[in-house]
């Protein structure tokens, strides 16, 4: 009888657990509609290899080792693709990088095969404008 009591608050205290992480991530994201998707955006990207387009018009492309409610970003081995009519596109190896929140304009996850496919070298393109507000 004792080990079944023991078994049954050791699950409730598990489940209490998990209930209070999970109120407590959407209490701390809770600031606005979109915090909640970008958190949770971000928790499943983490250690993933994702594209970040500034809000200068830079593109930076890195594995997410980190983020804050402010959704600035931790880069690691991160560089940047410098776009041209004129020559291909120059990767500027940047290492370890981070982003303030306010600068990124969109956040999108690479898929690391696709990515590898693709001949940068003979890619020709505009660079993109910076964001007007």
């Amino acid at each position: 009888m004792g080990r079944k009591r023991r078994r049954k608050r050791k699950e409730k205290e598990e489940e209490l657990k998990l209930t209070f992480s999970t109120a407590s991530a959407r209490r701390n994201v809770h600031a606005a509609p979109g915090q909640v998707q970008r958190f949770f955006f971000f928790s499943a990207a983490a250690r993933e290899t994702i594209s970040v387009i500034t809000n200068d018009g830079r593109n930076i492309v890195g594995v997410l080792k980190g983020f804050d409610q402010a959704t600035n970003i931790i880069l690691d081995e991160s560089h940047e693709r410098v776009f041209s009519t004129k020559e291909g596109v120059q990767q500027l190896v940047l290492g370890l990088y981070i982003i303030r929140g306010d600068n990124i304009s969109i956040v999108g996850e690479l898929d690391a095969d696709l990515d590898s496919t693709v001949d940068w070298s003979n890619m020709r393109a505009y660079p993109l404008k910076p964001v007007i507000h």
